[in-house]
Parts: C-alpha cells; structure tokens; sequence
C-alpha cells in the first residue's frame, strides 16, 4: 500500500464522517457525533503529520495515534448503528473503510519498524 493511498483513503473517510456529522446533529444527536467527529478526521491529520515526522521513531508514533484513533472511531460506528442512528448499510459502508485504513496503517507501521 503506497503512502498516497493511505493518505487519499483516510481524506475520503475524513469526509464521509463529516458528513455522518452533519446528519446527527439534524437528528440532535450531539454526544456521539462530537467523539467521532475528532476520532475519525484525526486518522487523516495524524497520517499527513507523519509525512513531516522527525525521523524514524515520530513517524511510527504519529501512525500508531492514527491506529488508536482509527480504532476509537470503528466503536463509534458499532455504537450509532447499536443505538439505531444509523441503518446496518450505512454502517458497513463506513465500518469497512476504517478497517481497510486501519489494515493499512498496521502494515505501514510494521513495515517501518522492520526498517
């Protein structure tokens, strides 16, 4: 997986989630939407921090808080579609391109470690 596919991938999610955003707050869900509001636009962000990291070791951290927040966000879409505020194919649609990015990121960051 190339960086860029990375980086285009998390740009798109970033985009999806703001738009699931927008639709909550239209429903007066605010709690759920502000944590997956952060979590799943700071996969984006801390991957493009990476490009600039200060050598070997920021690089793999700053991929390591894009996991951990990749992570947070597949919880938040399990609990919006749990709660019913978002039907099951909305749901897979989103929950399937955390999981592809969230495979991605452990292969960049393993293979980063083997360097």
């Amino acid at each position: 997986m190339s960086d860029s596919k990375l980086r285009t991938q998390s740009m798109d999610f970033a985009v999806q989630i703001i738009n699931l955003v927008k639709s909550l707050k239209e429903n007066r869900e605010s709690i759920i939407s502000n944590q997956i509001g952060r979590s799943g636009t700071s996969i984006g962000a801390n991957i493009s921090e990476a490009q600039y990291a200060h050598g070997k070791a920021d690089f793999i951290a700053k991929l390591q808080i894009a996991l951990k927040e990749a992570n947070e966000t597949g919880y938040w879409l399990e609990l919006l579609y749990k709660t019913n505020y978002i039907e099951e194919s909305e749901y897979k649609v989103l929950d399937s391109a955390c999981t592809s990015i969230r495979v991605m990121l452990i292969s960049s960051i393993d293979t980063a470690k083997e360097r």
